[in-house]
């Protein structure tokens, strides 16, 4: 583990006493805390730009709160996301957790609550990113067989074709020009490819 680059973290906290804490907290803890801001839509800008691993917001800041924030980075999928609220603010965790906050500490916080906390939602987050690209693998590989049984079918409907011989033209195609199979499908199903006719060369 020794050469493991540093969790990067972006703290954003609008009293000056408490950034300065969680820095010190965090960097005492091995973190490296990357950026740091006063206002919600400062620190929207600065992970976007810094791209961190983890952010910890406070609930409460000008120019956007915490849980506004915390939703569009959980939306954009940018980081994990730790938020920071008082007692006072209990009200608000069902809202933060709505928005997809996996993690939040209360004030007055030491480092035993901190860095658990942050690797919790570190944990989570990244489960959430590995769903979210399996999701996608499958929603694609889902797509490319309708497209692919669509191609098949206008092969055997229109030139005759039966279903292995539909799917050797599209293997072939596919291999010959070196493009994906969804691609030839594509193109047979918008009519630009179309097998030779019987007898012709092929």
């Amino acid at each position: 583990m020794g050469d493991a680059p540093a969790t990067r973290v972006v703290i954003a906290e609008d009293e000056a006493i408490i950034r300065m804490d969680l820095r010190e907290i965090l960097e005492e803890e091995g973190y490296d805390v990357a950026g740091e801001a006063a206002r919600g839509d400062e620190v929207l800008e600065l992970v976007r730009a810094l791209q961190p691993d983890v952010a910890v917001l406070d609930v409460k800041m000008p120019g956007l709160d915490g849980v506004s924030v915390a939703r569009l980075l959980i939306e954009e999928r940018l980081c994990a996301v730790v938020l920071l609220t008082a007692f006072s603010q209990r009200e608000l965790i069902t809202e933060a957790r709505e928005a997809g906050v996996m993690s939040y500490v209360v004030k007055p916080f030491e480092a035993s609550d901190l860095v658990p906390a942050i690797e919790m939602a570190l944990g989570r987050f990244s489960e959430v990113r590995t769903l979210e690209d399996e999701r996608a693998t499958l929603a694609r590989q889902l797509r490319t067989r309708k497209l692919l049984d669509r191609a098949k079918g206008i092969l055997a409907d229109r030139h005759g074709l039966g279903e292995q011989d539909a799917f050797r033209f599209l293997q072939r195609a596919a291999m010959d020009r070196r493009i994906p199979m969804d691609q030839v499908s594509r193109e047979v199903v918008d009519g630009r490819l179309v097998p030779p006719a019987p007898g012709s060369p092929a």
